[in-house]
């Protein structure tokens, strides 16, 4: 943060070089963002909502998860799938925008979830920075998606660590939910 400068911001270093993101700037981001078409209303309409209840009990200082999903395809096509944006939203339901390399950013569920890409080795692992934008901004998670191979498809080994305290029961079965429910479904069908 630029402390002698009025203006609050902060430096983002990405490819080498430093960027200046101010408050109106990242504002401003914010809300261009948020501009959903009409369209994209209605499909996010047709989805559950993303409720998020804090964590209790136990889970309430949880800040990590692992899960391990069978899925019946390549490691290929899953990886594919995953940084496809066409894909991604065909088997979502939801408007996605990827760009498939790493350090490259992303934006999926209309919006809701973004990030950068850390670590892509195709067919292999996908490595991001992500977070749901009702986060504070600035607050990001890893997410380790690992591809084995397994009889007769793969098995896919997430990671997700970091998230903050009280979101493990809302991101646990929101994996089932949003990604490997539908994932498998989307799978099944002739490609």
């Amino acid at each position: 943060m630029n402390l002698g400068n009025s203006k609050p911001s902060c430096e983002v270093i990405m490819n080498n070089s430093v960027h200046q993101i101010t408050r109106r700037r990242a504002m401003g981001a914010l809300a261009a963002a948020m501009a959903i078409p009409a369209l994209e209303l209605r499909a996010q309409a047709q989805q559950p909502a993303m409720e998020e209840k804090p964590a209790t009990g136990a889970n309430a200082t949880r800040t990590s998860l692992h899960q391990e999903i069978a899925l019946d395809a390549t490691k290929e096509r899953i990886f594919n799938v995953l940084m496809d944006s066409k894909q991604f939203a065909a088997f979502t339901g939801m408007p996605a925008t990827i760009d498939p390399n790493a350090g490259g950013a992303f934006t999926t569920f209309g919006g809701l979830v973004e990030g950068r890409n850390v670590e892509l080795i195709p067919g292999q692992r996908i490595v991001q920075a992500w977070r749901p934008t009702s986060w504070d901004p600035g607050v990001y998670s890893i997410v380790h998606f690992e591809l084995k191979a397994a009889s007769p498809g793969t098995m896919l080994v997430l990671d997700h660590t970091g998230f903050p305290e009280g979101d493990f029961d809302h991101l646990d079965p929101g994996w089932y939910l949003r990604y490997w429910n539908p994932l498998k479904k989307y799978l099944a069908t002739p490609q």
